[in-house]
């Protein structure tokens, strides 16, 4: 096994955004399981040196593939020829063009939160904005599903894909863009902030 091979022939699978996930696991315990370092104690150095190398791509590449977020933003850096070194996406937050107008809203609200604090009817306002963008951030993550399906399809069909490309990146974007204002929010109300993941781990 090559580092230089993308984490879907780590699998042996298509490029291909629809995955069966409990075939995923089980294809990564079978791997781990033929590569792990224990099993390598008495071997050379040599070998035991790929052993880790095998293992460590084969962690990434499950920890990429296992999440359909992560998943799309690894699938894009494949297709524009880009590095795929994990969290570097190379996406750029950008507000959705609807939510412009409450976006400067927002903003305003929160620079009155940091000067002069919350009372609480200002306090409840931004639960509710909160609560709001956090469904909007779920809806863009739900139309990834959608984007996915459209993707295997123009892969079988040999379709054309840099229009949807260009429209998952922009989803992308504006998940992006939710989650920073999100957070902003949560700091604002006193809350634990962090990156929103939809991971699970194993």
């Amino acid at each position: 096994m090559s580092a230089r091979l993308d984490y879907f022939t780590v699998f042996d699978l298509p490029r291909k955004l629809q995955i069966n996930e409990e075939e995923l696991q089980r294809l990564f315990y079978e791997l781990s399981r033929r590569v792990h370092p224990d099993f390598f104690q008495t071997a050379t150095p040599a070998e035991q040196a790929r052993s880790l190398e095998r293992s460590a791509v084969i962690n990434r590449a499950y920890r990429t593939l296992r999440d359909l977020v992560s998943r799309v933003e690894y699938l894009i850096q494949l297709e524009e020829g880009r590095e795929t070194k994990e969290r570097a996406t190379g996406i750029k937050p950008k507000a959705p063009t609807d939510l412009l107008e409450e976006m400067l809203e927002i903003q305003e609200a929160l620079q009155e939160a940091k000067a002069g604090g919350l009372d609480g009817p200002r306090r409840q306002h931004l639960r509710d904005v909160q609560a709001r963008l956090t469904e909007r951030r779920k809806s863009e993550e739900a139309s990834l599903l959608d984007f996915a399906r459209e993707w295997d399809a123009a892969v079988d069909g040999n379709g054309d894909r840099k229009g949807l490309l260009d429209r998952m990146k922009q989803t992308l974007a504006a998940r992006a863009y939710l989650n920073t204002v999100i957070n902003d929010l949560k700091e604002a109300l006193g809350e634990e902030t962090q990156t929103h993941v939809s991971h699970r781990r194993h």
